[in-house]
């Protein structure tokens, strides 16, 4: 995987980034989603990075990323905004002040931020499969609290979550990539077994638990953001076919394009044939989609 690529360890704000990145041109910068890391990016990064500066970097308490300490009641160290800067870190280390930017599930919520906070530093997002935490939290009904189980648990006081995902790692990255994929053997080997070894880590389980808490820190900056624009183009694609999970990202109610068209006056979307994992179950639909977007940008 990643054939081509370096590897490297990249001061963020205040931890350690995990690193891969390739190519040359224009930077794009694509963050992952729970419960993977950076691999999930490695059947569309090469073929990105024949037009593009790729860089694939593990979210702060992910992967091989650092994982800082925290305490149950302090969200600051694994907010999305704190994510947002190790991000801008990065990409300022590598020499880039502005960049594209996609992420997928946790990726976008951290992308959000990132073009919220800092909007002269991207130049265009790209969110995949997820409705922002706001509107869902706001709008949260029997179905979308179903299907998003795992929020629910992982927010719950320590030890409780990290014991009860701790305790059988394998079924429970088993049921996630079962029950939020449509397409089957889109998970290659070479990348489970990547997800396996991070997600049977008893600290990447206190990280990922952590960075569910802090959604509470979350809600109150992006109430503090309400109603604020994004000045970039932005792409939204979703996943199709979530049979087996009823109610995911929008619930009985919610409308992916009519939230997001709050967020962005310059803005176009569509949904694809797939589940949750668009990077790994429709990579060349991916490439085709992002392509096109940012020829356009």
């Amino acid at each position: 995987m990643f054939d081509g690529f370096s590897k490297t360890k990249i001061e963020g704000a205040g931890c350690q980034i995990n690193v891969i990145h390739g190519g040359s041109g224009t930077p794009l910068l694509l963050l992952h989603g729970y419960p993977q890391n950076h691999v999930e990016w490695h059947k569309v990064a090469p073929v990105l990075a024949e037009r593009f500066t790729v860089v694939c970097p593990d979210l702060r308490g992910y992967g091989d990323s650092e994982k800082p300490s925290s305490s149950a009641d302090d969200f600051s160290v694994y907010c999305k905004r704190a994510s947002a800067n190790d991000q801008l870190a990065v990409m300022k280390a590598l020499g880039f002040d502005t960049f594209h930017l996609v992420g997928h599930d946790r990726g976008v919520r951290v992308a959000l931020r990132l073009t919220l906070d800092h909007p002269d530093a991207v130049i265009s997002l790209t969110s995949l499969d997820v409705v922002p935490s706001l509107e869902a939290f706001e709008n949260m009904d029997a179905t979308l609290a179903f299907s998003w189980f795992h929020w629910h648990l992982m927010r719950q006081p320590p030890p409780l979550p990290e014991t009860v995902f701790s305790a059988d790692p394998k079924l429970f990255l088993d049921f996630f990539l079962d029950t939020w994929s449509a397409i089957p053997n889109s998970f290659t080997d070479a990348a489970y077994n990547e997800y396996l070894r991070c997600f049977s880590n008893p600290e990447t389980v206190r990280a990922m638990c952590a960075d569910y808490r802090s959604v509470a820190l979350d809600l109150e900056h992006d109430q503090a953001d309400r109603g604020k624009k994004l000045s970039c183009p932005v792409l939204v694609l979703w996943g199709a076919e979530m049979a087996k999970r009823p109610g995911w990202q929008t619930g009985e109610h919610l409308d992916m394009m009519t939230v997001w068209r709050q967020r962005a006056d310059d803005i176009r979307g569509k949904p694809l044939p797939c589940g949750h994992f668009i990077p790994e179950e429709k990579p060349e639909d991916l490439i085709a989609e992002l392509s096109r977007f940012l020829a356009e940008t």
